[in-house]
């Protein structure tokens, strides 16, 4: 398999809370051309993540670590910072990884996300 792209998707019961999240607060780039929960990340212009409601998804999730979402951003420490005093919640704060600093929270979901900063 040689594929073009690689999409995530995130099923939900709360369409518009997550949306919001990822649009607002993350501040990923939208792709309305896909849909209101399609958002771009990093290099490409394509959709690297897809929330949508699911009718077999129901309440948060019930293993947050099974997926976690990495963001892989220039400055760990002034995201962390930034997220945080948006209310968002941090498992792990800002720290030092074998050549990441590493920052853990979660969505409205209770899905996990990372920022990561390369630091080697």
């Amino acid at each position: 398999m040689n594929p073009n792209h690689f999409v995530t998707n995130i099923n939900t019961s709360q369409l518009d809370t997550m949306i919001e999240f990822y649009r607002d607060t993350l501040r990923l780039e939208v792709r309305p051309e896909f849909g209101p929960g399609a958002f771009a990340a990093g290099s490409s212009d394509f959709i690297a993540l897809i929330i949508e409601e699911h009718g077999d998804v129901a309440g948060p999730t019930k293993e947050p670590a099974r997926v976690i979402l990495n963001f892989l951003v220039d400055d760990a420490h002034a995201e962390h910072q930034r997220l945080k005093a948006a209310g968002v919640t941090f498992t792990r704060d800002a720290s030092e990884d074998p050549g990441f600093i590493v920052a853990t929270f979660l969505d409205p979901d209770g899905n996990l996300c990372q920022l990561m900063q390369m630091t080697g």
